[in-house]
């Protein structure tokens, strides 16, 4: 279908009058040709019809005719080249489909003939409508001569209306009259009732006329008009134009007064000058003012509607106002530089330069300004800074003859009936306009590409004053442009210099020191905020490399600390001191915040120098006197004791803050503050509780931190913090909200654990980490009451576990209004301690909790006649199954299987079996895999020969190294068993060999009695005992008579320990004489080395001198006298305040979205990792796994700790980041075990990190020490 027919050419000549007179109202409401272009070549977006109209269909059945077998062909042949890997890739082969259709024979023939035809029907169609126009015509002229010449007017008088109002409807014919009657040289009374005609007629009409061109030009040169009122009658038809058109419409009238302004200013009879000021009472300047402001007017309302127009409508607009701003005087005129300007009459209605920000708000219009402002007007924006800059100057002026340069703005409205405005008045109004404008500009990167500019007669080296402040916080807050214009050194080092000046003593030139430093500060605090921004305030502009000079960072702590310490003279007596104080405390805040800030900061005491002041202002708000009956005294005594109390408050607040990491947590126990901080963050909390503002994850990450070590747990408590919350929990678990119950009855919860409720589990979960639970219930009893009142809130964590979790009575069970949904709440709190294995070997000990699970589900049975009872399978019994499985079994994920805590919708409702009595049945221990048949190994072999061999080379120890990396990374299977017990041996005892390599001091000890019985073990450790044996012989590495072993290692090992104790008087329960937990350290070599208990404490001894000991071992340092005996008092061990600090700071250079997550969530890595470290990873990795990780350890060095404990949470990211959107990240972290991690796996990205931090992390490892050992 090549050529066309006669019969073609007549359908597409029908179908096509059929398109065009269904798009006819999009077409002629377009405002040109070029719209109306544009709409029909989008038709296909805008049209839903578009695929039903029949020519259409016409054409694309014609294309898919001619080009249709083309493509065919080609596809074929496309796909057998596919087949041999020629072509890959689908956007590829639609590509080349298209291409060969295009260039084929067919398509330019198609292309041909469609042109051809298509040119005959257009013809046709023109002739068609010129015919037709033609009889309109006609007709249209005999109408006319029936009727009377004149003016029509349709007077609408309609009784409904609630207006009666003339509309007069003229002819182009009398349109053109009115603008030959409106010219200049025509008499004034003719010019003003033709004025008069033309405001009654349609806006719409007069700007769509063939006249307005010349209208538009007699009303421009009239506005200029000396009698006010013929001007004013002109402003209002402008003012009716710009309310009532559209704006391609408005957009003339706007240009027409931009023009006449323009020419305004340009006159040689204007003649107002800055220097004489400004009466706005004047006529002439207030009809001058009265037309800027509709112009500004305009502006700002027109960015709402000129999207919806073609772009050179709004660059007009935008070209003419730029024109007006920028004035370009002829040569030869006497222009003055005093003269006021069109940009100080905009300043004076728009001050801030809101027209600008709305121009430049939308890219649509910015990309227009912007390019306009580059060619052409850029002297908008030299004028701008040149007034920054002589503003400033005159400022300076001020301040050198020691006068007060006060804010003009507030000086003029103070006074509300005067109506001029001073020279210096309008100097500050056209200041704060460039410097709002500037602001914008520099906002956006295309406007940071039109500087710098080249000002006369000016140094570079210039700074705006006080309004600049605003411009410096929008800055701050747009991260792209802050990076761009702020963080920079020459920026900081700006900033700083009132501070440097202060510090090192020499005369500060500042009008108002207290003003700039307060400014200054919020400025810094506001860039350490971000990221980039601290990067910049501790390292510099060049990321860490060494600099001579010291980086902000520095110069802040040590300001602060002379603040602190009152020794800047300048600033003594000075009623804003205390506010300055908490503005830079507040700054270096920002960065102690952070893990790498805190770092840097150390150093400095500033914690100690905060502590310091914070005690004695609290010793002087206890002294300050009682209140006599003199109120003049009293007065004064109050407002003394409001300012005391607010500064003792921001200093504890800086002191809490201090909580955000592990290490400055362990700083602010220093401080002896702890209780007092603890109470003002409850007190804090309490207000925001009643004010909304609870959601702040700021202080939940700080309650996390406070929650890992024992005596901030109990400070915890003490405080009512923990009452709080369990009130807040019992209220939503059991009463509901209060004003919910009357109106509507409560849903029932879909979920296990209401969305209510679900804030408070997991504020429970990171509130209930080990150290607290060891606190908060060792050796505490469960209540079991014989009744409980409904009214009975608990208020402790005794309390929960005695009403939630063991229910083993009835007064119990009917004391729950939703028996069903807080025992399950209970049993998941229950199932989430339990994952650390200290927190269960506890509650197992003291409360039995097994044994009341398994006497619950006992119960739990339908009642037969004949035999055992069925399982009844319910919400409660699935919880418990899952809950006894995870207690009593101990494994990796491939060597435990944890039954699922919801039904399958399949034909078994619940497949997994449940039980009633011990032992668990075996279907939930997974089979162990065979190894693999021994192979000899080159570099196993040779790391073998080197350990075994008595004289060892230079740098033997690095050799060993090197082979065993490459050993794991290739066979790490081989690394185990009988090998991997040799390997730990050999090496250790070499190491303990040398001085050089031994930390700690070596203790002789003398084993004891090999009879040890198990009785002589804490109840804790016995059950620790039989949960590792169980282990041990799952794994096929202990005997039957295992248990004696274990315990005879764990009795020595307390005892060769006891050697390096000190003894320590605390109230904290971990601190008396036993480890508060178990040795799960110790357990782990006894398996390693299969039960042989000679070879485990020989090993434990000589381990025990090497530094590594102190973080893997973590009852190595317990109440030890290595440490600083203040360290010891704490309760908080160098896994916490170092390994973990560390984990967290490296989280946030290599896993920021990691370190974001955990961020969001509330809940830190330090936790977790604790928990996995102290448990030496058991229940989270499979046993080959944990044997690894100690391997690592012992071999590589104490800081693959970290890289171990960093690699995890590379490998969990996505995981993290799922479960972060889900609001339940520590419940993942803590009950989920490490699936599909392996040490080898992540030895190379291990490795990588080490290059990078070991010589940080080692020296700080080696600090924890005592300097007497």
């Amino acid at each position: 279908m090549s050529h066309f027919t006669s019969e073609d050419e007549a359908l597409l000549q029908s179908m096509l009058r059929q398109l065009l007179q269904s798009v006819k109202e999009k077409i002629t409401g377009a405002p040109s040709v070029e719209c109306a272009e544009e709409i029909l070549l989008h038709l296909e977006e805008t049209d839903e019809n578009f695929h039903n109209y029949e020519f259409v269909k016409y054409l694309r059945q014609y294309i898919k005719n001619t080009v249709g077998p083309v493509i065919e062909e080609e596809a074929e042949k496309c796909t057998s080249a596919q087949n041999q890997g020629e072509i890959s890739g689908y956007d590829t082969l639609v590509q080349h489909l298209t291409k060969k259709a295009r260039e084929s024979k067919e398509y330019r023939e198609m292309m041909n003939a469609l042109k051809n035809v298509m040119m005959v029907v257009v013809e046709s169609l023109i002739n068609k409508f010129e015919e037709d126009r033609m009889h309109d015509k006609e007709v249209a002229s005999k109408a006319k001569k029936e009727l009377q010449s004149g003016y029509y007017t349709d007077n609408c008088s309609d009784s409904d209306s609630s207006f009666n109002q003339s509309y007069t409807f003229m002819s182009q014919e009398q349109l053109q009259l009115l603008a030959e009657r409106l010219d200049p040289s025509q008499p004034k009374e003719v010019r003003q009732e033709t004025l008069q005609t033309l405001c009654l007629a349609p806006a719409s009409d007069i700007l769509s006329s063939e006249s307005w061109p010349s209208l538009r030009k007699h009303l421009t040169i009239s506005l200029a008009d000396p009698d006010a009122t013929f001007s004013e009658k002109i402003l209002r038809f402008y003012a009716k134009t710009f309310s009532s058109s559209p704006f391609n419409m408005t957009k003339e009238v706007y240009t027409s007064l931009a023009r006449h302004l323009e020419l305004h200013f340009l006159s040689g009879e204007y003649s107002l000058h800055i220097s004489a000021g400004l009466d706005v009472s004047n006529s002439d300047v207030n009809r001058l003012l009265k037309k800027v402001r509709l112009l500004n007017e305009y502006q700002k309302e027109a960015p709402s509607s000129w999207i919806r127009h073609p772009e050179k409508y709004m660059e007009e607009v935008v070209e003419s106002t730029l024109s007006l701003l920028t004035l370009k005087h002829k040569p030869n005129h006497p222009a003055s530089p005093d003269l006021l300007s069109p940009v100080h009459f905009l300043a004076l209605l728009d001050i801030k330069a809101v027209w600008f920000k709305k121009w430049t708000h939308a890219y649509y219009s910015r990309r227009v300004v912007f390019r306009l402002l580059e060619r052409k007007y850029k002297s908008l924006i030299n004028a701008a800074v040149q007034q920054c800059l002589d503003y400033f100057e005159f400022c300076k002026a001020a301040v050198n003859k020691n006068s007060k340069v006060s804010d003009f703005s507030q000086q003029h409205c103070s006074d509300m009936q005067n109506f001029s405005y001073t020279g210096p008045e309008l100097q500050y109004i056209y200041f704060v306009h460039s410097l709002c404008l500037l602001g914008r500009l520099l906002i956006y990167k295309q406007g940071q590409s039109l500087f710098p500019v080249q000002l006369k007669n000016k140094k570079d080296n210039y700074s705006p004053e006080s309004l600049v402040m605003e411009i410096l916080q929008v800055f701050c807050d747009q991260t792209g442009c802050a990076a761009e214009c702020l963080y920079t050194d020459t920026v900081i080092d700006a900033l700083l210099h009132p501070v440097q000046s202060l510090l090192s003593g020499t005369e500060v030139y500042v009008n108002c020191l207290e003003t700039t430093l307060l400014d200054v500060a919020d400025i810094l605090a506001r860039i350490a905020a971000s990221e980039d921004g601290l990067s910049l305030l501790l390292y510099g502009e060049n990321e860490k490399n060494a600099k001579d000079t010291p980086t902000a960072a520095h110069i802040l702590v040590q300001f602060t600390k002379k603040l602190l310490h009152d020794n800047i003279s300048v600033l003594s007596g000075s009623e804003l001191l205390p506010v300055i104080k908490g503005a830079f405390i507040f700054v270096c805040r920002q960065m102690y915040r952070t893990c790498e800030g805190l770092q840097m900061l150390i150093p400095y005491g500033l914690h100690e120098s905060i502590a310091e002041a914070w005690k004695k202002t609290n010793l002087l708000s206890e002294r300050v006197p009682t209140p006599v009956t003199d109120a003049d005294s009293t007065s004064s005594i109050s407002q003394d004791l409001k300012t005391s109390l607010l500064w003792e408050e921001t200093l504890l607040d800086a002191l809490l803050n201090f909580c955000t990491t592990p290490k400055g947590l362990f700083l602010l126990h220093s401080t002896g503050a702890m209780p007092d901080c603890v109470n003002f963050m409850f007190n804090s909390l309490s207000k925001k509780i009643q004010t909304n503002e609870y959601e702040d994850f700021g202080n939940r990450i700080i309650v996390t931190q406070m929650a890992t070590t024992p005596m901030a747990a109990v400070a915890l408590r003490n405080s009512g913090f923990i009452k709080a919350l369990l009130t807040e929990l019992w209220a939503l678990l059991e009463c509901g909200k209060d004003d919910l119950r009357i109106t509507q009855p409560r849903p029932t919860p879909i979920d296990p654990i209401d969305q209510s409720c679900q804030k408070s589990f997991l504020f429970l979960v990171n509130v209930l980490t080990y150290p607290a639970v060891f606190e908060l219930l060792t050796k505490r009893d469960i209540p079991n009451k014989p009744i409980y009142s409904l009214r009975e809130v608990p208020t402790d964590i005794i309390d929960i576990i005695d009403r939630l979790i063991i229910l083993n009575s009835e007064a119990k069970i009917h004391s729950l209004f939703n028996y069903e949904q807080s025992h399950i709440f209970g049993l998941r709190l229950l199932n989430v301690l339990c994952c650390e294995l200290n927190t269960l070997l506890l509650l197992e000990t003291q409360y039995k909790v097994s044994q009341v699970l398994l006497t619950a589900q006992e119960e739990n049975v339908t009642e037969t006649s004949e035999g055992p009872g069925v399982f009844i399978i319910d919400g409660l019994s699935v919880e418990r199954n899952h809950v006894l499985v995870r207690i009593n079994l101990i494994g990796g994920p491939q060597e435990r299987i944890l039954p699922l805590r919801e039904l399958d919708k399949g034909s078994s409702l619940y497949p997994w079996p449940m039980f009633s009595s011990l032992p668990v049945p075996k279907c939930y221990v997974a089979e162990i895999p065979r190894k693999a048949e021994f192979r000899q190994d080159k570099d196993l072999d040779k790391l073998l020969k080197l350990l075994r061999s008595p004289d060892k080379p230079t740098g033997w120890a690095e050799i060993c190294r090197k082979l065993f990396c490459k050993v794991l990374k290739t066979r790490p299977d081989s690394i185990s068993g009988p090998i991997l017990a040799e390997l730990f041996e050999k090496f250790v005892s070499h190491l303990s060999e040398s001085r050089t390599d031994c930390y700690f001091s070596m203790e002789s000890y003398k084993a004891m009695d090999a009879d040890v019985k198990k009785e002589n073990l804490s109840s804790v450790q016995q059950l620790g005992v039989e949960m590792t044996v169980r282990y041990g012989k799952y794994l096929n590495l202990l005997k039957e008579d295992a248990e004696k072993g274990l315990c005879f290692v764990l009795m020595n090992c307390e005892e060769f320990l006891k050697q390096q104790q000190r003894t320590v008087v605390s109230s904290l329960c971990c601190l008396q004489e036993h480890y508060a937990g178990y040795d799960w350290f110790a357990s782990s070599i006894f398996l390693i080395m299969s039960g042989d208990r000679e070879k485990t404490l020989t090993f434990l001894q000589q381990f025990s001198c090497l530094l590594v000991s102190a973080f893997l071992w973590l009852p190595r340092l317990h109440l030890s006298m290595h440490l600083p005996v203040t360290t010891v008092e704490y309760g908080i061990h160098p896994v916490y305040f170092c390994s973990a600090h560390h984990i967290e700071m490296l989280l946030k250079a290599e896993l920021p979205l990691v370190c974001s997550a955990f961020h969001m969530s509330g809940f830190t890595p330090s936790q977790i990792c604790l928990q996995w470290i102290t448990q030496c990873f058991w229940n989270y990795m499979d046993w080959s796994e944990i044997c690894h990780y100690i391997a690592i350890c012992i071999f590589l060095g104490p800081d693959y700790q970290i890289y171990m404990c960093v690699s995890v949470f590379r490998h969990l990211q996505q995981d993290i980041l799922k479960h972060t959107e889900a609001r339940d990240l520590q419940v993942f972290l803590k009950e989920e075990a490490l699936h599909g991690f392996r040490v080898c796996d992540y030895l190379d990205y291990m490795e990588s990190l080490e290059e990078i931090y070991r010589p940080m992390l080692l020296k700080d490892m080696r600090t924890i020490r005592a300097e007497n050992t």
